[in-house]
C-alpha cells in the first residue's frame, strides 16, 4: 500500500520572497506611527507620580492620575507648560486641576501601550542580543524577548517620515553619557519605544523619541531627552532637560 501524500499549498506571495532571498518578517509593509491620542499632549505622564532633583528643565505639559497632585515635586518654575493633576494639591500656583483631561490621557497612554506592544512581523528578533550600543539602526519594527542595553551610542538613520518602533519585552537601559542620534532628517515624533520593564536614562546621557514604559522611567542625573516620557508608574528626574519631539 502507497504512504498517502501531504500536500501543503504555499502562497504564491510567499514563494516569490524566499526566491529573491528575502524574509517574511522583513517583507511587513513599514510601520506606521503608533497613535498617542491625548496623551501626545504631554510630556510627561505617570499614574503614580513624578519626583525630582532640582532643577529640570521641562517643555510642555506634565501630568499625573489617578495619583493625588501632592505626588507631583516638581516646582512650578521647572515645567514651561502646565502641570495637570486631579486635585487641588499639585505645585502651586501654576497646577491646574482636570480630573477628566487625565482620564483621558492615561487612557491613551495605555492604548499606545497595547498598540506599540502588538505589532506583529518584526524586521529585525534579538537583534545584537539585546546590546544595541554601537549600531545604525534602519527604520523598521524590532522586537526583543529580553532586556535591551544602549552602551555606547546608537544612530537611527532614515527620513522624516520614517518610523521606528522598538518593543521591548524586558528593561531598557541606557548608559552614562550614551546618546541616541538621529541623522538623514529622523524625526524624533517618529521613534517609539515599548519597554514592559523600567526604562533608565544614565547620568548625562541623551535620548530621542516616546517611551511607553508599562513601569517606571528614571532618568538619571543630567540626562536629556528630545522626546516623551509616558509611564504607567512613577517618573523619576534629576536635573534633566525634556523637550517634546517637533510635531511638524
Amino acid at each position: 500500500m502507497r504512504p498517502r501524500t501531504t500536500l501543503f499549498i504555499v502562497p504564491f506571495a510567499i514563494v516569490s520572497m524566499l526566491a529573491a532571498g528575502t524574509s517574511v518578517a522583513s517583507a511587513a509593509s513599514p510601520p506606521v506611527p503608533v497613535a498617542l491620542g491625548s496623551a501626545g499632549n504631554f510630556t510627561v505622564l505617570s499614574k503614580s507620580g513624578v519626583t525630582d532633583v532640582y532643577k529640570s528643565s521641562i517643555d510642555g505639559d506634565v501630568g499625573t492620575s489617578p495619583i493625588t497632585g501632592a505626588a507631583v515635586r516638581l516646582t512650578c518654575g521647572e515645567v514651561n507648560g502646565n502641570i495637570y493633576t486631579v486635585d487641588a494639591a499639585g505645585p502651586l500656583p501654576c497646577s491646574v486641576t482636570d480630573s477628566t483631561r487625565l482620564t483621558a490621557a492615561v487612557g491613551d497612554m495605555q492604548a499606545a501601550y497595547n498598540d506599540a506592544a502588538g505589532r506583529l512581523m518584526p524586521d529585525e528578533l534579538n537583534l545584537g542580543a539585546g546590546e544595541i550600543g554601537g549600531l545604525t539602526l534602519n527604520p523598521g519594527l524590532y522586537t526583543w524577548t529580553s532586556n535591551v542595553s544602549i552602551s555606547h551610542d546608537v544612530t537611527l538613520s532614515g527620513g522624516p517620515d520614517d518610523v521606528w518602533i522598538f518593543q521591548v519585552a524586558g528593561t531598557l537601559n541606557e548608559a552614562n553619557s550614551a546618546s541616541v542620534t538621529l541623522t538623514g532628517g529622523a524625526q524624533a515624533k517618529n521613534v517609539f519605544w515599548q519597554s514592559a520593564g523600567a526604562v533608565t536614562i544614565g547620568t548625562a546621557a541623551h535620548f530621542e523619541g516616546t517611551i511607553l514604559s508599562k513601569t517606571m522611567i528614571a532618568m538619571k542625573t543630567r540626562a536629556s531627552i528630545n522626546g516623551r516620557l509616558l509611564a504607567q508608574t512613577a517618573v523619576t528626574l534629576q536635573m534633566n532637560t525634556l523637550v517634546p519631539p517637533a510635531t511638524r
